[in-house]
């Protein structure tokens, strides 16, 4: 893959075209207002768990959603991907521009994903109106992470056998500033929902 393609600048004939039906003509049909709550953590750190719990929440609310899953991102629209650090800022950054367009659909997006450089955090949020895009730092400690080592990851990392992986021998960006922190060994799942879902509705 040429990794640098991802810096490249669109051919100059693409221009963006203006639609007719307003991001806000889109959000009033679904009575609500479109959100990306973006997960971020290190590797079993309980992101997936949380942000599914989360959805099946809101679903029981009437409110609509969609979760935007790393693994499963990886696992289609990029799996022409590798996890070296330019392909992980691709991933990042592919991931934000769907989540921009789902919002712009009306949605409450919510993304789950190790999403490890504060820079693409900070770019994804730059996609977004003010307000919209709400970091929650999945906090859970790199300890706690790689006893639990659900996928074996951990263990095949300090083993040689996977390389770059975040924690071990790649950085993890932690937010500085964040909206929300969980720590899902303190905290219950149904709590950190319930908190999640009282901070989206006050938003």
């Amino acid at each position: 893959m040429n990794e640098a393609r991802s810096v490249l600048p669109p051919p100059p004939a693409i221009r963006p075209y203006s639609l007719a039906l307003p991001a806000q003509a889109r959000a009033a049909l679904k009575l609500q207002q479109p959100r990306c709550l973006w997960l971020t953590g290190l590797s079993g750190a309980g992101k997936s768990t949380l942000a599914n719990a989360l959805e099946v929440h809101l679903h029981q609310f009437g409110l609509h959603t969609f979760l935007l899953d790393g693994d499963n991102l990886r696992s289609g629209l990029c799996r022409d991907l590798g996890m070296a650090e330019a392909c992980r800022r691709e991933n990042i950054r592919r991931t934000a521009e769907v989540a921009r367009l789902m919002v712009d659909a009306g949605l409450i997006v919510i993304v789950a994903a190790i999403s490890p450089f504060r820079a693409e955090r900070d770019t994804a949020r730059q996609l977004f109106a003010e307000g919209d895009f709400i970091e929650v730092h999945v906090s859970t400690s790199l300890e706690v992470c790689a006893r639990r080592d659900p996928k074996g990851l951990y263990r095949a990392a300090r083993e040689g056998r996977i390389k770059d992986f975040t924690g071990i021998d790649s950085p993890y960006e932690a937010p500085l500033a964040a909206e929300c922190r969980i720590d899902t060994d303190e905290v219950e799942l149904s709590h950190a929902c319930h908190r999640l879902a009282s901070f989206l509705i006050k938003k």
